[in-house]
This record gives structure tokens, sequence and C-alpha cells, in this order.
């Protein structure tokens, strides 16, 4: 990824994202603490951070074979599973002290029974994720929530109190206000890029979040200090909407053809943090529960809820002066092949410019890439 940020909290950032294993990490490790590693967005990490153990989000980058995770995966699984698994087979998450999978689809579904065949890691549960938004699933994951409380704070030998239970909720938000911030700073002339942003996003789902937040309100700052001397040299502003795209480098393709990415709707970006969870109550599992089944804006994988999905990103489009959107889907997920069919009827009755992209997990077919952005762009007229 190309970058003209001089900024040494960008440079953090980006050491984060470019790999697995970071220095925050390590001095993490080597303090003593344990690091807990985890699938998707919906598995509540403010639980992990209330037994003083370091959340950790599951990438598989710098993966470049699925060689030997092949041999647990059928031939039409998802390439991010198969990517991530693989660097566990390899050794790269041996500094694992736990992992929870959660039900957020088959795919990744599948990886708890692969990991608990073929490692060794001490806590290793799943998680089960409904499907709707309704009170019922919120008391369920709420009785979900309850359960990890016990089992983790068993294994890390603490109890999660409500207190700390709050005290991580209360941290966790100032992470989401902070990144909220960051994207405030994108709707006029951005002074970074789509791709230097993601490495921000990214970054915030390995580093400790004191650590993180300090280095985000510094990084903020400095932007905020360029006097409206935004990036300019583009052709149009684009929004990406789609699932687990962690690869600054794919953005950064699209925008050395003239697109500048603004904003986005994908689980490293905005469906992370766009909301907070309630700070007040009687109880922190429940107000956990109601944020990350109904108040959060949906994936795919939740029913009857594409009619928020696309005002949620219709209002995107709006506030961020979007002239385009690119819709990203990694080869054989059911779930954004069917949403994205439904984003092209939706957005063409709009007036909104729509290019769906499929992908592999590993950046590859760079130059297909170019070409269709570039096309995409010209067909925009811009």
């Amino acid at each position: 990824m190309e970058t003209n940020l001089q900024s040494k909290a960008f440079q953090e950032f980006v050491e984060a994202s470019e790999g697995i294993m970071n220095p925050a990490v390590n001095e993490w490790k080597e303090g003593g603490g344990k690091v807990i590693g985890y699938f998707c967005t919906h598995v509540p990490a403010e639980v992990i951070m209330a037994g003083g153990a370091l959340p950790f989000r599951m990438r598989g980058t710098g993966s470049t074979t699925t060689e030997l995770s092949d041999a647990y995966f059928a031939s039409i699984n998802c390439s991010f599973p198969r990517h991530t698994f693989n660097l566990a087979l390899e050794g790269e998450y041996d500094f694992l002290d736990g992992l929870l999978v959660i039900n957020s689809c088959d795919h990744v579904r599948r990886v708890y029974d692969n990991w608990k065949r073929a490692l060794k890691t001490p806590f290793l549960e799943v998680m089960s994720l409904p499907r709707k938004r309704e009170d019922e699933q919120v008391e369920w994951f709420r009785e979900e929530i309850n359960l990890l409380r016990e089992s983790l704070g068993k294994y890390l030998g603490v109890e999660i109190t409500d207190e700390r239970l709050w005290d991580a909720i209360k941290l966790q938000n100032k992470t989401r206000r902070l990144q909220r911030d960051l994207y405030e700073l994108r709707k006029g002339e951005p002074p970074i890029t789509g791709a230097e942003s993601l490495a921000v996003m990214v970054a915030g789902s390995s580093l400790p979040a004191e650590r993180y937040n300090k280095l985000l309100g510094e990084l903020i700052e400095e932007l905020g200090n360029t006097n409206g001397k935004g990036k300019k040299d583009y052709r149009a502003r684009l929004m990406i909407v789609g699932g687990e795209l962690d690869d600054p480098a794919w953005v950064d393709v699209i925008e050395q053809q003239g697109g500048l990415v603004v904003t986005d709707s994908i689980c490293f970006g905005s469906r992370t943090m766009w909301a907070d969870v309630a700070e007040e109550g009687d109880d922190p599992a429940q107000a956990l529960a109601r944020y990350y089944i109904q108040d959060r804006p949906s994936c795919p994988r939740t029913y009857g809820a594409q009619p928020a999905r696309i005002e949620f990103l219709q209002d995107m489009v709006r506030d961020f002066n979007v002239d385009g959107v690119i819709g990203e889907r990694l080869l054989f997920c059911d779930q954004w092949c069917v949403e994205h069919y439904l984003n092209t009827v939706d957005l063409k009755e709009a007036g909104i410019p729509f290019l769906q992209i499929d992908r592999e997990y590993a950046l590859s077919a760079t130059g297909q890439l170019r070409t269709r952005v570039q096309a995409f762009l010209e067909t925009m007229g811009k």
C-alpha cells in the first residue's frame, strides 16, 4: 500500500495490519497476558476484555497458500477460513491462549470442528448466533453471552462481573467513537485514503484498546490539522460494501485507478462501530445482546433486515457524497451473492451506479480488478 502519511501513529497501524503478530501483542504476551482469538464481529469482544485478555480478530493476512488446510475443507469453502486455518496449521497462531468461533456462516463454523481436531489451543468454544432480530433472539444471545462469561472467566481465573463488563463496554465504545471521528473526516476532501483508513480499522482488531485509542486520537488530531488539504486528484468518490475485507492493498488497487473510497459497509469497517452499546442499565449482558442483535448495522446472515441494510447503504451514499458503490464478495459466499443481487436492483432504482466484484481472499487478478474499476468509472462519466 502506497501512503503519503507521515505519522508515527499511522505507521504502527500499518505494522499491525500487515501481519499477524505485532510488537504490541508480543509485549502483551511477555507481560503474562493472555490472547483470545475470535472470528466475526458478532463475537462480543467486550467479554474477552472484561476477563483481562486481549481480543484478537482472526485473519489470514500474509497467507499465500491453502495447501495444508485444503485437507480439512471442501473445495467450495470460502478462501478466508482456509487461509486463516492454514496459518494456524503452520504455527502462526500458536501465541493464542484461546479461540472463540461463532456460527456466522457455515464456512467459518467448520473452523471450530477442524481446529478442535487438529490443534491444541487451551480454550476453544463455539457460540450460537440467531439469524433474526426480534426480542426473543436478543434474550437467546444474552444467555450465550452469560455462558461465555462463565466459561471464559473460569479459564482465565477471574470473575467477569457486571462492573468489569460495563468498564469494557465503555472502553470499546470509546474506540467506536474515535473510529466514527475518523470517518467524519472523510466526508469532505479526505485527508486519508480508503486503503489507509482500512489499515487503521484492521489494526484496531489486534491492538490493546487503550493503546489503539491513544494512537487513533493522535492520528485524528494530525489529520484535522491538514487545514482541508485533502486528497483531490481522484475521479470519483466510492463506497465499498461487502464482507470480510481486511486487505488495504485491494482497496489501494481501486484507488490507483482514480477512485477514492470515502466510506464502506464491510466487516472491518463501519458495521463494527456505527452504533454504541448502551452504557446504562441493570444488565450489561442484555445491553451487549441488544447491540449485537438489533442495534448495529446487520449483514446478510440476518433474516428480514435487508430493507434496513439498503437504507443504511443509501444514507452512506448521501452523507459521504458517493458517486458509485462497489460490492465485493468472496467466492462461494452465498449470503453476499444474494445480497448483491438485491443491491443491484435497489441501487439501480435509486440511480446509484453499482459494480459487483467477486474475489479470492488473497490478493490476485489485480489486472482484471484494474480493468473493471476503470470501466466502471468511465460508465459513470468519471
